[in-house]
């Protein structure tokens, strides 16, 4: 599996993919957080990262895709999965190290955002910041990015065509993150379900991980919808 996640990880920053991906979620947040006056956190009034973990997720809904949507859809079109099966490899190992590449590309993409927390540390006029409040939308975040990448490379398995495989990954991940908050707002649900269905939405479950609880029926959502996709994605290579 290990062997998957290096290829997948060198394969990615082997060219400017992985420093351009980079780049583009530091400089698109960086705008929004510095320039543009509406979400500027110098006009917020308050040292904190809201605006941050606000707008992030809407960056990661096109840049998680972006990362996973050659991860399998490239090898079927260059037909060198039907390689990678003589290996000594299960479809679970297959699949975990292409998914454990992502994670770690993730990470190396929300490190250098720390650089947030010197800023409204500085900004503050105590000189001090929620810590606890911060690590939990971290974490939040993080966990978010995961599922994004669980459904992203489910998806990718669906298809030879990585463009395809791009757009219906995006599909899918907003209707995890935002659909069941739509639906949960129809009048016809409004005293009944609405609760019950807002929270089978990623959305709800990282709006309660960012306020610095950690609840374990939060991290078994996130976990349970990551397993999912990854069984999803190993039915679906197992085929081939």
């Amino acid at each position: 599996m290990w062997s998957i996640c290096k290829k997948e990880f060198n394969q990615f920053f082997s060219n400017l993919t992985g420093y351009i991906a980079i780049i583009l979620f530091l400089l698109v947040n960086g705008i929004f957080l510095y320039m543009l006056p509406d979400s500027s956190i110098f006009e917020y009034g308050f040292a904190s990262l809201d605006k941050f973990f606000s707008l992030a997720p809407w960056v990661l809904l096109f840049l998680v895709p972006a990362i996973t949507m050659r991860s399998l859809s490239e090898e079927f079109k260059a037909g060198t999965f039907e390689i990678l099966k003589t290996k000594p490899l299960t479809a679970w190992q297959i699949v975990g190290g292409k998914y454990a590449a992502v994670l770690l590309v993730i990470l190396i993409v929300i490190i250098p955002t720390f650089i947030y927390i010197v800023t409204i540390k500085t900004l503050s006029s105590t000189g001090t910041i929620d810590t606890g409040g911060i690590a939990g939308s971290y974490l939040g975040l993080f966990l978010l990015a995961a599922v994004f990448a669980g459904i992203s490379l489910c998806c990718s398995s669906f298809t030879s065509n990585a463009v395809v495989a791009f757009l219906i990954s995006v599909f899918a991940c907003i209707i995890f993150y935002f659909g069941f908050t739509a639906i949960s707002s129809l009048p016809v649900f409004k005293g009944k379900w609405d609760y019950y269905i807002e929270m089978l939405g990623i959305d709800f479950h990282y709006r309660s991980i960012s306020r610095g609880v950690l609840d374990s029926r939060d991290l078994l959502y996130f976990a349970s919808i990551v397993f999912l996709a990854l069984t999803i994605t190993v039915k679906n290579i197992s085929k081939k």
